[in-house]
């Protein structure tokens, strides 16, 4: 099965992170950091970028790649390879696009008591603390979309 490539990208700024709560699946009623599907011929960090201006109307200065995760299941609409970016510096006027969500900036330290994905709450930390290592890993989940095995690498 053909993995469906997507970006997520975490604004962070004074100590806060920019999140969506998804009103739509994947992740309905969850929050995430904004990011999409890449487009035909698009690179990942094009993709980011774009998804970045709009999801949230903000413009980003610097990107930095700071993860790459392979999620499997048995269903073939659940195989993905999602790109994980950190931007410190964007600029434009915060403006949600309603189809996808609602925009809240979230204190870094109260993320983990938020409801993410689970997968989410393993990687989280370790991306968004541009000073530490690449983080990559596969994700396996079981046919209801449990997690049930991280490999991190």
């Amino acid at each position: 099965m053909k993995p469906i490539l997507a970006t997520m990208v975490y604004c962070i700024k004074d100590g806060d992170v920019l999140l969506m709560l998804r009103n739509k699946e994947p992740n309905l009623g969850l929050w995430v950091g904004p990011g999409g599907k890449l487009e035909p011929g698009e690179s990942p960090y094009d993709c980011a970028k774009r998804e970045l201006y709009e999801e949230t109307g903000l413009e980003v200065n610097n990107l930095y790649f700071r993860g790459l995760i392979t999620e499997i299941s048995p269903r073939p609409d659940w195989q993905w390879l999602m790109f994980l970016y950190v931007a410190t510096e964007f600029s434009g006027t915060l403006v949600e696009d309603k189809r996808e969500g609602r925009l809240s900036w979230c204190s870094l330290s109260e993320v983990m008591q938020l409801p993410i994905p689970e997968a989410d709450s393993v990687f989280f930390q370790k991306v968004i603390n541009i000073n530490m290592p690449f983080y990559q890993a596969k994700f396996v989940y079981d046919s209801d979309l449990s997690l049930v095995k991280v490999t991190e690498q």
